[in-house]
């Protein structure tokens, strides 16, 4: 017995990645809904979904043009992270030294609110591109360094015998062997990276800027304008995943052979 022709489609439309999390989100929002109704939430505290939609339609030129300042500050910061943070890694990882002296003082410095030294940053700097640049950097640049250092310290002992058993140079070992090994380890702290640079990004637009998501989420707080703030946070949101989504595709195409790029395999317990 054939099944009807009509439901194959809607069963591989239900079965596509991207439509799930879609349907998740749908969900949200009719809960969300709800929830205003049922507890009678005032709109001075929640807006409805309809209000934060209506809002998206009307002022979305204006959302979208403060969202290219959040951007560009985001990838500038998320860039310097991955620019600094995985050398230090490999000179972490490579020497006992290094890591004695440079690793105690990463971790004591991620104890300190970035939220206190974002100030800082525009009395330095003023109140251009580089403070939301160097907030950004701040956030994600722990992250980098972490997975870096247990990337390359994940290395297999026989491997790096076996390639200096064929001679291998110094370039060739890193490149053949130890690199392969890190490389999802980087990626892993990369993604966590994008995001938290977000987050520093708007840290900085929060403590002097006069543009941005920041700017837009300030500025609608003081006023008590919350379906403008809950669609900057929208998207905000929307930044992250996209940003996220694009790091993705390129681990993808870097690392198609390692284990977590294949979607066919079975996890039984």
């Amino acid at each position: 017995m054939t099944a009807p022709r009509g439901g194959l489609p809607i069963a591989r439309l239900l079965q596509a990645a991207w439509i799930r999390p879609v349907l998740f989100l749908v969900l949200l929002v009719v809960l969300w809904d709800l929830a205003i109704r049922v507890f009678h939430i005032p709109p001075y505290q929640v807006p409805a979904p309809k209000d934060v939609i209506a809002t998206l339609a009307t002022e979305w030129p204006t959302l979208l043009a403060e969202a290219w300042p959040t951007t560009v500050a985001t990838l500038w910061g998320f860039l310097l992270s991955a620019a600094f943070g995985i050398p230090v890694a490999m000179l972490i990882a490579g020497s006992r030294t290094v890591e004695s002296y440079v690793y105690p003082l990463l971790v004591f410095s991620q104890s300190i609110p970035k939220i206190a030294i974002a100030p800082l940053f525009v009395v330095w700097f003023g109140f251009g591109m580089l403070p939301k640049v160097l907030s950004a950097f701040l956030l994600g640049f722990f992250p980098v360094v972490v997975s870096a250092v247990a990337g390359f310290k994940s290395v297999e002992p026989d491997m790096l015998d076996l390639a200096r058993a064929m001679e291998a140079s110094r370039w060739q070992l890193f490149r053949m062997v130890i690199l392969p090994y890190a490389t999802p380890a980087i990626f892993a702290g990369l993604k966590v990276s994008i995001t938290l640079a977000v987050v520093g990004a708007v840290v900085g637009e929060f403590v002097g800027s006069n543009s941005g998501i920041g700017f837009v989420l300030q500025r609608s707080i003081g006023t008590f304008e919350l379906p403008t703030m809950f669609a900057a946070l929208v998207i905000l949101a929307l930044i992250g995943v996209l940003l996220f989504w694009l790091l993705d595709v390129i681990e993808r195409w870097t690392i198609p052979w390692h284990a977590s790029q294949r979607y066919d395999l079975v996890l039984g317990a």
